[in-house]
């Protein structure tokens, strides 16, 4: 094998593409992801093989995979991408103050249970921050974040999050949302301190889209009441899950980070056994966890 030359690392966009490609696990989704067409990705990879002197990639079967030297110059980039974050954020915040924008992805029901008070107690504390916040959900959150777009990522873990050893991000846990039952007030059991999911064996159900995280915590939970519900309705909407359980439509597990404002003729209490939960966590990317901006925001981010 011929010497690498002393800027094999020059490009780093092409490490990019390859990064992304170790994580989606085909040309195609990789293109995808970074709107690009898949010979614009092939040639990428092709021109940095080049380079280098050596395959990163190899068939396996109808697949494309890396070859151990691949990965081995991915550990190596994982920690070059790091380092720059960190000199971003350190050059950023250089003089210390904390000022400035951090822009934080999150999906519907943080924005609605987790942010508002995060908010009011970062304006407190920081008056010269600004917290710009958008709503998004994996995957198109995490391309996000990579991108530059977002500073934070809130999500579940649940798939389409990244796993908890990514070398991309640093993970910050924020607590567990426990869910409830939701049932309407003339319900039965609307009276029970607690509600033990075989109650309800017989109730019509209404939960979120099929292989949603929700929807998987629903069946998860029946299934372990010794039951499997009756699907009536599939909502995303939380609002509308309450207005449909209120009206007498469904009965629903309802996460504590979407009990806001809920309507009359709504009763919500604890499931009975093992409470259902969902686990929230924050990510920013590798090497930006030491920005006192960001540390200032991740430390006002916890589930109560």
């Amino acid at each position: 094998m011929k010497p690498l030359s002393h800027d094999f690392m020059d490009d780093l966009r092409r490490l990019r593409v390859l990064r992304e490609f170790r994580e989606r696990g085909t040309v195609t989704a990789t293109a995808a992801a970074l709107h690009l067409t898949p010979s614009a990705v092939s040639q990428q990879l092709a021109g940095l093989a080049h380079d280098l002197g050596f395959p990163i990639t190899r068939k396996d079967g109808r697949r494309i995979t890396l070859t151990p030297r691949g990965e081995a110059l991915l550990s190596h980039a994982d920690a070059v991408f790091a380092q720059l974050e960190h000199a971003r954020h350190d050059l950023q915040t250089f003089d210390e103050t904390l000022r400035g924008t951090v822009r934080i992805g999150a999906f519907s029901t943080a924005l609605a249970g987790l942010l508002p008070t995060a908010l009011d107690n970062l304006t407190a504390d920081y008056p010269d921050l600004i917290v710009s916040i958008r709503q998004s959900e994996p995957p198109e959150l995490f391309d996000q974040l990579d991108a530059g777009r977002l500073d934070i990522a809130i999500a579940v873990a649940f798939g389409g999050s990244p796993t908890v050893g990514d070398p991309r991000y640093h993970r910050v846990e924020l607590g567990a949302d426990v869910l409830d039952v939701a049932v309407p007030a003339g319900h039965p059991h609307a009276a029970d301190v607690s509600i033990d999911l075989r109650d309800l064996a017989t109730d019509a159900w209404i939960t979120g889209s099929p292989g949603g995280c929700c929807a998987s915590i629903t069946a998860t939970a029946c299934a372990a009441a010794g039951f499997t519900p009756d699907i009536r309705h599939h909502v995303d909407d939380w609002l509308a899950v309450t207005q449909l359980v209120a009206h007498g439509h469904g009965v629903a597990l309802l996460p504590r980070l979407a009990q806001q404002d809920l309507p009359p003729g709504l009763t919500v209490r604890p499931v009975a056994s093992q409470q259902p939960r969902r686990h929230l966590f924050a990510a920013v990317q590798e090497g930006a966890q030491g920005s006192p901006l960001l540390h200032a925001v991740l430390g006002h981010l916890k589930v109560v």
